[in-house]
């Protein structure tokens, strides 16, 4: 595939260098900001070889280009002469206002993209750990245990230092001072005054404690805040003691306001969203589990589903554990299975390769190469995945699966139904409902597919 012409193609068609105000890339797809939507050329973008399909959401302009986007994102950025942060700066290069759904969806990508990746690989490590110990192979006391687990269950411990970090790159403020207000969060002693329920104060004010380690959305206020109050001091802060003085003022501020004020407010929003979820899912899982498996990645094609990637970490934290995340684990598997069913189908091998090689793609997590070129294109996949993710999620939620863990989906996401105490029936459902999902969609497909399927308006194009 060649990434250079593809960029090529795909700035001219967007409008020019002089249109785009920046990009981004999550795994699969090309985020763009245009400054004008109406000068793209959807059409032509789409006929571009390598490209899947296009999408406007969250104020973005969005190219799906599949599993090999950041060869994509590498080659777009040179032919945006893009150094460093992913922005074209010009003088009409200001922010986008927008409405308040598109600002608060580049928000959320924007700070949760940049840790999903490490995010997904240590929840997988956590969860094979948790199998380990099931089976006797370690015990915790075992050396290697402790070893994997330091960075395993660490990486979540110390998640508002992380997305402290990333919080604050995608506010443009000091990360460092990110970094020390969430190492503030989970300072050792403040972690022990809460866990022997000491009561502290603040100048006399007494301080609501809670339990931050893992926690996602008071950090992201704090910083928010912490960014806010950067960009109005930096300016009035004389120059010969910027360098420590304009941090000096905002952690002096941010640090202790967080543990009187954003803290606790953000830990009780935290409970509603959990507790809101739960009481959404306990009211019928069933008629939820069915919904969800059906139709979630409905949500995925229009790019929307990193907006609720903070609940489900959310629920997780403060749940201990997630049903709603093991329901939408079933639709992967099921457009693995309406892909390949697909592929069997075919007589013509470049749309046979299509189905097998994007349903393995599928198996691995990724499934916009399927939803693009398959499932959209010839529609009779993408009812037969609703069908067979629909019962799978339905299976699902009967039987009270939770996800443990965040990170991987499809076969990567096994690990993380393991319960820490043990392996109970939510990994038991997971391979049931897994099976279910993949070979109801597959035979549903191949019985329903013609050998020799057409396209009335588009192509087949290679993927990758």
């Amino acid at each position: 595939m060649d990434f250079t012409s593809l960029a090529k193609e795909v700035v001219s068609e967007l409008g020019g260098k002089s249109n785009v105000k920046s990009v981004t890339h999550c795994m699969t797809r090309l985020r763009f900001v245009l400054k004008d939507n109406k000068l793209a050329n959807t059409e032509n973008i789409k006929k571009i070889q390598g490209v899947l399909g296009t999408a406007i959401s969250g104020g973005q302009y969005q190219v799906i280009i599949g599993p090999n986007v950041s060869k994509a994102y590498g080659k777009v950025t040179d032919v945006l002469d893009i150094q460093g942060e992913a922005e074209v700066q010009d003088a009409d290069n200001r922010e986008e206002k927008g409405g308040v759904f598109n600002r608060f969806f580049k928000l959320i990508s924007g700070i949760i993209f940049p840790v999903m990746g490490v995010m997904a690989a240590v929840g997988i490590v956590k969860g094979i750990l948790a199998a380990l110990t099931s089976f006797h192979i370690l015990t915790t006391e075992n050396g290697t245990y402790q070893i994997l687990y330091a960075f395993a269950d660490g990486f979540f411990y110390f998640l508002p230092i992380i997305l402290g970090i990333s919080a604050a790159n995608t506010f443009k403020s000091n990360p460092y001072v990110a970094a020390t207000i969430g190492a503030a969060l989970v300072y050792p002693n403040i972690v022990s005054v809460y866990n022997e329920g000491t009561n502290l104060s603040f100048l006399k004010i007494p301080v609501v404690l809670t339990s931050y380690g893992n926690s996602v959305f008071p950090i992201i206020a704090a910083v928010a805040f912490a960014a806010w109050l950067e960009k109005r001091i930096q300016e009035k802060v004389p120059a010969s003691v910027k360098l420590f003085g304009a941090p000096l003022i905002v952690l002096t501020i941010t640090v202790p306001l967080t543990f009187l004020v954003i803290g606790p407010i953000m830990t009780y929003i935290s409970s509603i969203l959990a507790s809101g979820t739960q009481a959404i899912y306990a009211f019928s899982p069933i008629i939820t589990g069915i919904i969800l498996g059906a139709f979630w990645q409905l949500v995925v094609i229009f790019g929307l589903h990193y907006a609720f990637i903070p609940i489900l970490i959310n629920n997780i934290s403060t749940l201990g554990a997630d049903p709603i995340n093991a329901i939408l684990n079933v639709t992967v598997f099921a457009l693995a299975g309406a892909a390949i069913g697909f592929g069997l189908r075919q007589k013509d091998k470049q749309k046979r390769s299509l189905g097998v090689s994007t349903g393995v793609t599928g198996l691995m997590g990724i499934t916009e190469p399927i939803i693009y070129s398959i499932a959209i294109p010839y529609k009779k996949p993408f009812v037969a995945a609703f069908i067979g993710g629909g019962i799978a999620g339905g299976i699902t939620a009967a039987m009270g699966a939770k996800m443990f863990g965040f990170g991987g989906n499809a076969l990567f996401s096994a690990p993380l139904f393991i319960n820490p105490k043990g392996i109970d029936v939510s990994f038991t459902a997971y391979i049931i409902a897994s099976v279910v999902a993949f070979f109801v969609s597959l035979v549903i497909t191949f019985l329903t597919s013609k050998q020799k399927e057409n396209l009335s308006n588009s192509t087949i194009k290679k993927v990758g």
